[in-house]
Parts: structure tokens; sequence; C-alpha cells
């Protein structure tokens, strides 16, 4: 999903670059819960 956007960059400006910021936020979020339900403990 990155990489098509990251050589596109230009051609899509400013709201490309916000597109894929919230992207990866909506990600951490979804880790950061995974991680705190202890989801990642491998016992």
């Amino acid at each position: 999903f990155l990489y098509p956007v990251a050589v596109q960059l230009r051609a899509f400006g400013t709201f490309a670059l916000i597109e894929i910021g919230v992207f990866i936020f909506l990600l951490m979020v979804a880790f950061v819960y995974v991680w705190r339900r202890g989801a990642l403990e491998w016992r």
C-alpha cells in the first residue's frame, strides 16, 4: 500500500501524505491495542 503512493507522491501532493499518516497512525493504534491486551505474549 505504501510503495505506490511513495512513487507517485509528487503527483498526489499533500493529500497523499496526510492519507499515509492516518494509515500509519491507525496501524500503530491497532498494534498498541493488541500489545496491551497481551496477544503478543508467547507463553
